[in-house]
């Protein structure tokens, strides 16, 4: 009677014994001249995924497709098999140093690399500055009136101009839609050029009225630019080397960013 070992075997090799049969005599060791997969292809196939195929690679591990795809503006990776009928998403990762061995490495640190804005095209003339206005460091910090976010993250600015002396606060005020009464808040702010106004604005307090059109073009324009750089919520920061950050941080965060820490 066979052994249980013996058994497990056999069972093995006759596993194998049709991917063996179907190997080509003489191969070369590079998969890539029996293997291919095009970018349409693997479009083709993923089309139900609902993702748009960036580049196709050979996997550092044979058998595999290595492909670099986008969704709703996000990178991944997805491993297809040579088959073409299984994906794994994820990435490949060496053993036993446990890194990861991506074809795409670089693409992907790329694509996540935080968005990036022409701070020189920023409408700045229309900000109102908190801090140092002479501050050699600039912090842009578009934000809503009537945003309870950075209503709380208005208080973290206050305290950064304390304690961080060199650093020239631009407020650019960017009423959002859903806040309909922020529009004219943020006009009278300009209009005037009142930190006083800009505090009683958060602290929920009544306004006077706007009474000037240049106003209503400056407030347009900050709109317009952030529209055009993908600036949507408040509050959204871009630091002095034009890295947007969405979201607010308490003051010693954004010291410690501003000071490269």
């Amino acid at each position: 009677m066979l052994k249980l070992s013996s058994l497990l075997l056999l069972a093995a090799v006759t596993f194998m014994l049709p991917s063996i049969s179907e190997a080509k005599e003489g191969c070369s060791g590079d998969c890539t001249s029996c293997h291919k997969l095009t970018v349409p292809e693997a479009s083709d196939l993923l089309k139900k995924v609902g993702v748009v195929v960036k580049s196709v690679k050979p996997s550092p591990a044979n058998g595999f497709f290595e492909i670099l795809v986008e969704k709703e503006g996000k990178p991944g990776l997805l491993l297809m098999d040579y088959s073409k009928k299984h994906v794994v998403q994820g990435v490949m990762v060496k053993l036993p140093e446990f890194q990861s061995v991506a074809s795409h490495q670089q693409e992907l640190a790329d694509a996540q690399k935080p968005p990036k804005v022409d701070v020189s095209k920023i409408p700045a003339s229309n900000a109102v500055v908190m801090g140092n206005p002479k501050g050699s460091k600039k912090l842009f910090v578009f934000t809503d009136p009537d945003c309870p976010y950075c209503r709380q993250f208005h208080t973290e600015l206050k305290k950064l101009e304390k304690i961080a002396p060199d650093v020239a606060i631009h407020v650019m005020l960017f009423p959002l839609p859903m806040h309909p009464a922020a529009f004219d808040k943020a006009r009278v702010v300009v209009e005037k050029n009142s930190l006083e106004l800009l505090d009683k604005a958060f602290e929920g307090k009544e306004l006077p009225k706007p009474g000037k059109d240049s106003s209503k073009d400056a407030i347009n324009e900050i709109i317009k630019f952030g529209n055009a750089n993908g600036i949507n919520g408040t509050p959204t920061l871009v630091l002095p080397d034009g890295s947007i950050m969405v979201g607010g941080r308490d003051a010693e965060s954004l010291k410690k960013m501003l000071e490269g820490k």
